[in-house]
């Protein structure tokens, strides 16, 4: 495959990625250009989803994406192969040829004088600061001496007069220079800060048997309300479709109706809300609100972006620590059980087909809310409905 060529947006992006966008809007730009990124790697510890960078790599290009695993933001984005990337950004970075390296010098000469930069001992590097740009040097062990404690002389070179050629690019958002520049750049990068009004991640607050609401809008969307109502307040739902049978009858026992493969009952999807509204198919009213974690390894991952929810109310919680006893989307489930108590044996649920590459979940009811479990403990959607 030949090269690309991507702009390279020091503090604000590389190509189509821009630094803060959703997960969700990267993957899309991949979908548009599957010539371009026809191989692509997606990396996260399914044991612990929360504890490191959700991370999208393009091997053929040599670069990867960095996305905070809470937020599902892109953070950080790395050129880890300069080699094959060098005829794509790096040269359109440089208005080099196609012969002519990044060295310190040529790096130097384009952006002009900065502060000194650091240099990692232990991993033999030297990694020079630009705003929102930083470029790494590999330092060969006969030299450590010129870029001991800060003083090298910059551009950097060696007394056998050649300069080090850069072996890593990175953009991350320029407003967390200072504290990229006194620690890790792979741990102090952060997204920016998202613009304002943004419902991106809004805490959603549900108080069971009762109501969402909103804290971005201020909207409040209690159980029986109409569609009408919905749209009014949430605007048109990105998708509706009829509601297949329940298959999470673990709170609906007594439901009388014949098991058929269509009810009349029927969804409005908000998609951007990570958030599915049930309606009644005789009343028109709200009987269910289905909440969306997002986490990678389940089979829904990227089809909602994370609704950030906090569950509270109703007999299940103790009076007065709502704050204190409350769900949200890190909650583990051996916590959900600490706050609620054990409901016994899970359904299990298979997402609709046996070749699930990422395999079953489980699902545990309680009083008006029921919790669909991943094998790492993680809640990965959470169905509110009334007794």
């Amino acid at each position: 495959m030949g090269a690309i060529v991507l702009d390279l947006r020091p503090g604000l992006g590389i190509g189509p990625f821009s630094l803060g966008m959703p997960i969700c809007e990267a993957f899309a730009q991949i979908e548009q250009q599957p010539n371009i990124y026809d191989v692509v790697h997606v990396k996260y510890l399914d044991e612990e989803p929360l504890k490191l960078d959700i991370v999208i790599s393009f091997p053929d290009h040599g670069f990867h994406l960095r996305f905070d695993p809470w937020s599902q933001r892109l953070r950080l984005i790395e050129v880890f192969d300069v080699n094959v990337f060098k005829c794509g950004m790096l040269l359109r970075l440089l208005g080099e040829g196609p012969s002519v390296l990044a060295t310190f010098v040529a790096v130097y000469a384009l952006f002009g004088p900065t502060f000194p930069g650091i240099y990692d001992k232990d991993r033999g590097v030297y990694t020079l600061f630009y705003p929102g740009l930083s470029f790494a040097f590999p330092i060969p062990s006969q030299y450590m001496n010129c870029c001991n404690d800060g003083e090298a002389e910059l551009p950097l070179e060696f007394p056998d007069g050649t300069t080090p050629v850069t072996c890593r690019v990175s953009i991350y958002d320029s407003s967390t220079d200072s504290k990229v520049g006194v620690g890790s750049l792979m741990n102090k990068a952060s997204a920016p800060p998202l613009p304002a009004g943004s419902i991106y991640m809004e805490e959603v607050h549900a108080k069971l048997g009762e109501e969402l609401w909103f804290t971005v809008g201020g909207q409040h969307i209690p159980f029986g309300a109409s569609p009408q109502d919905v749209w009014t307040d949430l605007g048109r739902p990105c998708g509706i479709h009829q509601k297949q049978v329940d298959q999470m009858v673990i709170h609906s026992a007594s439901d009388p109706r014949p098991r058929t493969t269509l009810c009349g009952d029927y969804f409005y999807n908000y998609f951007t809300r990570g958030l599915d509204i049930l309606f009644d198919g005789q009343t028109h009213k709200i009987k269910k609100f289905v909440l969306h974690t997002n986490f990678p390894g389940h089979a829904d991952f990227n089809s909602y972006i994370k609704c950030n929810f906090l569950i509270y109310g109703g007999e299940l919680f103790p009076e007065g620590n709502a704050s204190k006893h409350c769900i949200t989307p890190s909650t583990k489930w051996e916590q959900v059980k600490e706050f609620l108590g054990d409901c016994g044996r899970a359904a299990i649920q298979t997402q609709g087909s046996t070749s699930n590459p990422f395999g079953s979940t489980f699902v545990y009811g309680y009083q008006n809310v029921a919790f669909e479990v991943m094998k790492n403990g993680y809640i990965a959607t959470v169905t509110l409905f009334q007794s």
